[in-house]
């Protein structure tokens, strides 16, 4: 069973609770979305691997590490536009991949209408990005297409999650570690996490 980590950060905290409050603005939103991310980052990435390098400091010569390889930031359109940057700031050297998912309106299952991703991607650690973990549909999904295309490692770093989400993508992705800055109690009766922020895509590109 893959591994769940659930930030427990008071600054985290702060952010995310100025996030869900419906009068934050676009701006502060965005900034605030900015913010999270980059401290969820540094939990999804702590355990990247690592390879010895050699190097010289101004005193001596010693043996550090650096990562094995940079690894992929995948966000899942749209809203998972708004992580990618604070990633990138972290992690300057990542390869990004984007992948866009539609609901079939006969089936009501996801569809992918948009997937590029680097060619080398077997060989990388992959971090998908999505602020929300709703229903789980979407996020599984897109593992699965993103293991369709080669990838074997991969990890899913989310702002808010609802149990019912998080479960569905553990059962369906057994492999696959889930960072979140924070659990919330449920979904409502049309899918939106409660208590939520809303819909994260929405409020982040100012199309409410």
């Amino acid at each position: 069973m893959s591994e769940v980590c659930i930030l427990n950060h008071s600054l985290l905290t702060h952010k995310i609770t100025l996030l869900r409050d419906e009068t934050t603005d676009v701006r502060d939103f965005r900034q605030l979305l900015h913010e999270v991310s980059t401290l969820i980052c540094y939990e999804a990435t702590k355990d990247l691997p690592l390879v010895d390098k050699t190097v010289k400091t101004p005193i001596c010569e010693t043996v550090g590490k650096v990562m094995k390889n940079q690894p992929v930031l995948v966000p899942i359109l749209r809203a998972g536009l708004g992580m990618m940057e604070p990633f990138i700031n972290v992690i300057p050297a990542a390869k990004v991949g984007h992948i866009g998912l539609a609901r079939n309106h006969e089936t009501l299952e996801p569809e992918e209408y948009y997937c590029n991703l680097p060619a080398d991607i077997s060989e990388r650690e992959v971090i998908l990005l999505d602020p929300m973990l709703a229903t789980g549909g979407s996020g599984s999904a897109a593992i699965e297409f993103i293991k369709r295309r080669g990838a074997k490692n991969i990890r899913f770093a989310c702002i808010i999650a609802a149990p019912v989400g998080m479960e569905v993508v553990q059962k369906d992705h057994p492999d696959v570690d889930i960072f979140v800055g924070c659990l919330d109690e449920k979904l409502n009766e049309v899918g939106y996490i409660v208590p939520g922020l809303g819909d994260a895509g929405d409020r982040l590109f100012g199309t409410l």
